[in-house]
C-alpha cells in the first residue's frame, strides 16, 4: 500500500509514529504537507498537484488536518475522494466534528447522552438559557478552540454573562453547557477504528484545573470500557462519518455524555497511557479498507424507478420481534435484506433463520411504495420539562423588549 500522510508538522509525535507504523509493516508512507497541494478542476478528471507537479498514485491518505487550516485542508481531502483514494476520515466527517455547534446538533437528534447545551446570540437570551440549563455553574467554550483553549466554568450567573458578552464583543461564537459537576476535573478518551474501541484512557486534571487535557498538565490512566461507553463512542464517531476517532466522554449520573469527537486524535497521550501500538492499529485498518473497501450501498447503488434502499427499524413491542427473518414475510414481499444492524455490530447478508431483537435496524433493497409502511414514523417532538422555570415576569419583559 502506498500512504500519504496529510500533516502540517512532519516531526510531531502522532505523525512520525504513523509513518514509522507503517514502514514497519513493509507500506510505501509519504507525509505530504497539505498546504502545498494545488486542487485541479476539470471536466471528469480531478486532479492533485503537490509542489507543483503531478502528484503520483496514492493508495490511501490519512488525513490529519489542524484547526487552523481546516477549510483548505478538508478540501484537499475532498478532492482525494472525488478521485477515488480511500481516507478513512472524509471531508464532510472532519468538518462536522471540528465545529462544536454543529457536532452538538448532529449528536442531538440520536439517542446518545450529550451535555445540555444552548447556544445564544443575543444578550437578552443568556440569562433565560442558563436558566433552562439549571442555573450556575455552566462551562463556556469558543466553537473552534482545541486543547483545553477556549474553555472556561463560570461558577456564578453573573460572571457567565460576563464572559459571554467579552468573548461576543470579540466576535467569538460561544457555546454554553450544564456543568456535569460528578464528572469534574476528569474525562474519557476513547479511541475509535472502524467499529472498535481499540483503547481508552481516563485524563485526570491536576490542581484546581477542571479542564483534564494532557496538554494542560492533566494525568493519563489505562481504562476498560463498560460495554455502554464502548457502544457510545463508536456510534458517535459513526454518526460523524469518521472512521478514525478521539471521542472525548463525561462520566455522568446517567450515563456517558459526550462531549467532543476528535478527527485528528493525538497517540502520544493515549499510546503511553496504554502501552499500545496504536499507530499500528490505524494503519492496519486502512490497509485493510484498501484491500476490501467498504461501499455504501445507498450511495453506490444504481435503482430503477420506484426501487431503492431503505432502513427499518424494528421498535420495541413490533410483530416482527421474535421472529425469523423468513417468518417476517420480507423476503415474501421481495424485500432483499443486505444488512442487520444490531447495537454496534453489522451483520452482512444475514441468514433467514436470524432471529429478529427490538431495536434491530435492518438495510433492505426493494420497491419503496411497499417499504414505505414499515419505516418508522418520524418522532414528534416533546417538550421536556424543566426542574426550574423562568419567573413569568422576566418572560413578558424579555417579549416586550
Amino acid at each position: 500500500m502506498k500512504l500519504g500522510i496529510l500533516s502540517t508538522a512532519p516531526r510531531c509525535y502522532s505523525t512520525r509514529r504513523l509513518k514509522q507504523a507503517a514502514e514497519e509493516r513493509g507500506h510505501t508512507v509519504k507525509v505530504l504537507n497539505t498546504l502545498r497541494f494545488t486542487l485541479e478542476l476539470e471536466e471528469g478528471e480531478p486532479s492533485l498537484y503537490f509542489r507543483s507537479k503531478p502528484l503520483s498514485e496514492y493508495d490511501a491518505v490519512l488525513p490529519r488536518i489542524g484547526a487552523s487550516i481546516s477549510y483548505f485542508g478538508t478540501a484537499v481531502v475532498r478532492q482525494f475522494e472525488q478521485m477515488d483514494i480511500y481516507t478513512p476520515n472524509t471531508a464532510n466527517g472532519i468538518t462536522n466534528s471540528r465545529d462544536k455547534l454543529r457536532s452538538m446538533q448532529i449528536l442531538s437528534r440520536h439517542e446518545i447522552g450529550i451535555p445540555h447545551t444552548t447556544f445564544v446570540r443575543d444578550r437578552a437570551d443568556v440569562l433565560p438559557a442558563i436558566e433552562r440549563l439549571g442555573g450556575a455553574p455552566v462551562v463556556i467554550k469558543i466553537l473552534e478552540g482545541t486543547q483545553g483553549v477556549g474553555v472556561i466554568l463560570a461558577e456564578t450567573v453573573k460572571v457567565a454573562e460576563g464572559i459571554i458578552e467579552t468573548l461576543q464583543n470579540a466576535k467569538q461564537n460561544v457555546l454554553v453547557q450544564k456543568f456535569i459537576k460528578e464528572s469534574k476535573g476528569k474525562d474519557v478518551r476513547a479511541f475509535v477504528i472502524g467499529d472498535t474501541v481499540v483503547a481508552a484512557m481516563r485524563r485526570v486534571a491536576q490542581g484546581d484545573e477542571f479542564r483534564s487535557n494532557v496538554h494542560r498538565g492533566g494525568k493519563t490512566e489505562r481504562i476498560e470500557l463498560p460495554p455502554e461507553y464502548e457502544e457510545a463512542a463508536v456510534r458517535a464517531a459513526q454518526i460523524m462519518g469518521l472512521r478514525v476517532a478521539g471521542v472525548d466522554m463525561l462520566e455522568g449520573d446517567d450515563g456517558p455524555q459526550i462531549m467532543e469527537v476528535n478527527s485528528s486524535p493525538g497517540l502520544e497521550g493515549i499510546e503511553g497511557a496504554t502501552g499500545l501500538d496504536i499507530a499500528g492499529a490505524v494503519i492496519d485498518y486502512i490497509a485493510s479498507q484498501v484491500n476490501f473497501p467498504e461501499i455504501d450501498v445507498r450511495q453506490r447503488l444504481t435503482v430503477s424507478k420506484g426501487v431503492g434502499v431503505a432502513e427499518i427499524v424494528i421498535p420495541e413491542g413490533s410483530d416482527l420481534v421474535g421472529k425469523t427473518i423468513t417468518e417476517s414475510g420480507l423476503r415474501d414481499r421481495d424485500f432483499t435484506v443486505l444488512n442487520l444492524h444490531r447495537g454496534i455490530s453489522v451483520i452482512s447478508n444475514p441468514k433467514s433463520s436470524r432471529e429478529l431483537e427490538a431495536d434491530d435496524r435492518l438495510l433492505c433493497y426493494g420497491k419503496l411504495e411497499a417499504m414505505r409502511d414499515l419505516i418508522p414514523a418520524k418522532k414528534k417532538r416533546k417538550r421536556k420539562a424543566k426542574a426550574k422555570k423562568l419567573d413569568q415576569r422576566l418572560i413578558d419583559d424579555l417579549e416586550t423588549n
